[in-house]
């Protein structure tokens, strides 16, 4: 650890890190992808660069084809100065048109007067169109009216049409259908109702006589209170006083002569 010191306050110079050696792999550059196929058409060799194991062979038989590659190899073409890109050169032209479409005479319609012609003035008729007009219509054949159909006649006539007897089967189908289910819904509901006997009545009521006093007990220590003045019982006499109308109600129910249990409930 660094004593404190007024010199550390002055900045140090900056020694900039040395710069590593540029990497250089000790592969060719040109070497292919691992199993690659790119320039093995019309070759014996059917993958190069096999886990890395590069093969440069320029024997009579080549595993490569001459010009697949990315580009020409270097050294085989040597630009000339003559040929070069022109303005123009690269652009494409449209070829020219050599059948122009031309209308038919048939399809032309008749020339219009130009804006230099006249019409010819003067030009009269002796006919009168008038007379013409009544002639024609005098000797023109009179328009056939149809004959009227007399609804009475028809055969249909008086008979309840088809429509109406479909209609009135499917209303009746549909009611049938509805009897029917429910015909099933108070048959199921009868199953499930059943009828206990007078010794199960009779060990009800006397359960819900105890339960009665019990509540009744605890209504009558509330009621003693001159004046609940509290919520909690407020609330709980509004509770008791409900519990004693229905436990009364369920006595007043068996008290009949028959008493019938719906599961269902």
């Amino acid at each position: 650890m660094e004593e404190e010191s007024i010199y550390n306050l002055i900045p140090k110079e900056y020694v900039p890190p040395p710069k590593p050696k540029r990497y250089k792999s000790k592969f060719p550059p040109e070497a292919p992808p691992t199993s690659s196929t790119f320039g093995l058409k019309t070759t014996s060799k059917v993958l190069g660069n096999v886990a890395g194991d590069y093969e440069h062979f320029d024997g009579p038989h080549r595993s490569k084809s001459l010009s697949a590659s990315f580009g020409k190899a270097k050294g085989t073409v040597k630009p000339d100065p003559q040929s070069f890109r022109k303005k123009g050169t690269g652009t494409m032209k449209l070829p020219e048109i050599t059948n122009k479409f031309s209308y038919t005479a048939r399809d032309k319609k008749p020339p219009i007067p130009k804006k230099d012609e006249k019409p010819i003035l003067g030009l009269k008729t002796d006919k009168n169109f008038i007379v013409a007009n009544a002639v024609e219509v005098i000797l023109k054949a009179p328009k056939t009216m149809p004959e009227p159909t007399n609804p009475l006649k028809k055969k249909e006539y008086g008979t309840v049409p088809e429509y109406l007897h479909k209609i009135k089967g499917d209303i009746e189908e549909e009611y049938s259908t509805l009897r029917q289910l429910k015909r099933e819904q108070e048959e199921e509901q009868e199953k499930q109702r059943y009828l206990i006997s007078q010794e199960e009545v009779k060990e009800l009521r006397e359960g819900l006589k105890k339960k009665w006093e019990a509540v009744n007990k605890e209504y009558q220590m509330i009621t003693h209170i001159r004046k609940p003045d509290t919520q909690g019982l407020k609330r709980k006499k509004e509770n008791c006083e409900k519990e004693l109308a229905q436990l009364e109600k369920d006595i007043a129910a068996l008290d009949r002569a028959y008493v019938f249990v719906d599961s269902t409930a």
